[in-house]
């Protein structure tokens, strides 16, 4: 640790450039505790060190994990992966930048005045954690979240909705890698059925995110979605909150999605430290 660091305790990280500090001095945690953990971390930070370099981690599927990658782009195994990710970034905020300067607008309002985002697991998640924690920004919109289709919490969602502006004005947002999760694909057709009997159509005021090639690819074309983002099968939904999947619904509540790659980016470096004492997600660990 750097000789300016203040004396935060035997076991404490800090980081002033970031702000932000980790003090684990009264967690009963001595030297010796971290030695012992100290070979099996090495083994997990090798094996994160191949992981992020692209190498295989489904053998069955034959696919890599690359969420590590989509907050910094330079540092994907291939100069076509890098390309792909910073093409879906700039994707992310032209379409959101058309949505909130209303240049995209609904058929039957004048704007889109809030979100309906559909999904499930890290589809949901992500995205919540992001709003829940950063909140609306300047001209950003409402959001709300429909990752369970049961009929008590659905009729409160479209109440919700309704008492916001209505269907009218909502832009929904589809979530779903396949397009064949179960849960997602009712909520994506409850809101269907809810905008027919309002005499709208979900399809003119709707974006899905999704791989290409998935049954939400192709029932986005059928409907006449808005338009569509990207999810690839290397990014797992847990992680994927750094894709598109969290980036766009990001984007839509105000948030600058520049700043949030890169103070993503930064944590990661903070925690790829291979030193226990100098690295806070080893130390939490």
């Amino acid at each position: 640790m750097a000789d300016d660091t203040p004396p935060l305790g035997t076991l404490a990280w800090y980081d002033r450039e970031l702000g932000m500090s980790l003090d684990l001095a009264h967690m009963r945690i001595d030297a010796e505790a971290l030695a012992t953990v100290q070979a099996p971390m090495t083994a997990a930070f090798e094996a994160m060190t191949e992981l992020e370099g692209g190498a295989i981690a489904n053998p069955d599927e034959e696919r890599m994990v690359g969420h590590y990658w989509l907050r910094a782009s330079d540092l994907a195994p291939s100069p076509v992966l890098s390309s792909v990710i910073d093409e879906a970034i700039g994707d992310v905020k032209e379409l959101s930048r058309r949505v909130l300067s209303g240049a995209l607008k609904p058929p039957s309002a004048e704007r889109f005045t809030q979100v309906v985002v559909v999904g499930i697991g890290g589809s949901s998640l992500g995205p919540q954690l992001v709003y829940d924690a950063l909140g609306r920004s300047g001209e950003g919109l409402q959001l709300h979240f429909a990752n369970n289709t049961d009929p008590d919490g659905f009729d409160r969602l479209l109440a919700a909705v309704d008492a916001q502006g209505g269907l009218a004005s909502t832009l929904t947002v589809v979530i779903s890698k396949s397009g064949g999760t179960k849960e997602t694909r009712n909520g994506m057709l409850e809101l269907a059925a809810a905008h027919e009997r309002a005499g709208l159509s979900l399809g003119a005021q709707a974006i899905a995110i999704t791989s290409e090639g998935s049954k939400l690819d192709a029932y986005a074309d059928e409907a006449g979605f808005l338009g569509k983002l990207p999810m690839w099968d290397w990014v797992g939904g847990r992680t994927s909150v750094t894709s598109a999947v969290g980036l766009f619904p990001a984007a839509l509540q105000g948030v600058d999605v520049d700043e949030l790659l890169s103070g993503a980016a930064t944590m990661d470096s903070c925690t790829r430290v291979r030193s226990l004492s100098d690295n806070p997600a080893a130390l939490l660990a």
